[in-house]
């Protein structure tokens, strides 16, 4: 498998990195800021991924852990890699863009939604109804910015090198016209497209399961090709969302989605489910209150 060289990823695998050298070396945070005449909070940021470190920051780090020679330079090259923009990055005022960054790097993807369909799977139309339902203080220009993005992520699944992708989807997540009868009929049908791709597995969560694992909400769980990078969850919210990274957090999101893919309909007949929806939709089942 190619490596997937998002800026995000090599930033993070970086960190780890420099962090891991400074360890072994014995030395700490305090005394590496100390050297540098810069503050310690810019160190552990570097450490963690979350800071950008120049080539030059990277080699004077590294000659004070006392690394040289084809190492030394295999980190600054990283380090050159990891400050070249993403093509997402125009978007940058309304994206998250560290998540886009690791999403565009992952080899595989597992997830759980809750309300909506994952941006992976929308349609434009789905997409901008969501955008403007959800986002009511954007303007029709910021929506169509989120919508171009959703589209253009949408080429990992199709590309040279397409990610897996293992999707469940809350019945709920059916059962709400987003845009209407006609944009959710195509986004139905759309997601029985994409579920032909070898790549993609598609599952729903049906109503009569009752209470299952994943009532805490929805969450994304995304794994990497290389083995020094480890996954990432990331738990969406109103205002962005969380990444998480310690372990005892990846096993219990990794045993959560086992569960809820256990009590969810097997893949055939989830997609059996969502056609038979598109022509039956569920919002045209249920009697309207009289008025």
């Amino acid at each position: 498998m190619s490596e997937r060289r998002s800026p995000t990823i090599r930033r993070r695998r970086l960190g780890a990195e420099l962090r891991r050298q400074r360890e072994a070396a014995g030395i700490t945070i305090e005394a590496v800021a100390e050297q540098l005449e810069c503050s310690a909070s810019k160190i552990s940021r570097i450490e963690t991924g979350h800071t950008t470190a120049t080539p030059r920051d990277v080699r004077d780090m590294l000659r004070i852990y006392g690394v040289v020679g084809a190492e030394s330079d295999e980190l600054v090259q990283i380090a050159r890699e990891a400050r070249q923009k993403g093509w997402w990055h125009p978007y940058s005022t309304v994206l998250v863009g560290a998540y886009v960054g690791l999403e565009a790097a992952a080899s595989s993807i597992r997830a759980y939604e809750q309300q909506v369909v994952p941006g992976l799977l929308e349609t434009e139309d789905y997409a901008s109804a969501m955008i403007r339902a959800a986002r009511p203080d954007f303007s029709p220009e910021q929506v169509q910015q989120r919508v171009r993005v959703r589209l253009g992520r949408q080429s990992l699944l199709t590309q040279d090198d397409p990610v897996d992708l293992w999707v469940v989807l809350d019945e709920a997540v059916l059962s709400r016209p987003v845009g209407g009868d006609k944009v959710m009929r195509d986004q139905l049908n759309r997601l029985v497209e994409v579920a032909q791709l070898p790549n993609v597995t598609l599952q729903v969560l049906p109503f009569e399961v009752g209470a299952h694992a994943g009532m805490d909400g929805t969450f994304t769980i995304l794994s990497f090709p290389e083995p020094g990078d480890p996954d990432v969850v990331y738990a969406e919210n109103a205002t962005g969302g969380l990444f998480l990274e310690k372990s005892d957090e990846l096993q219990k999101y990794s045993f959560i989605f086992d569960h809820i893919r256990a009590a969810a309909k097997r893949p055939e007949e989830s997609v059996e489910y969502i056609a038979r929806l598109a022509e039956e939709p569920l919002w045209k089942w249920r009697r309207k209150d009289s008025p």
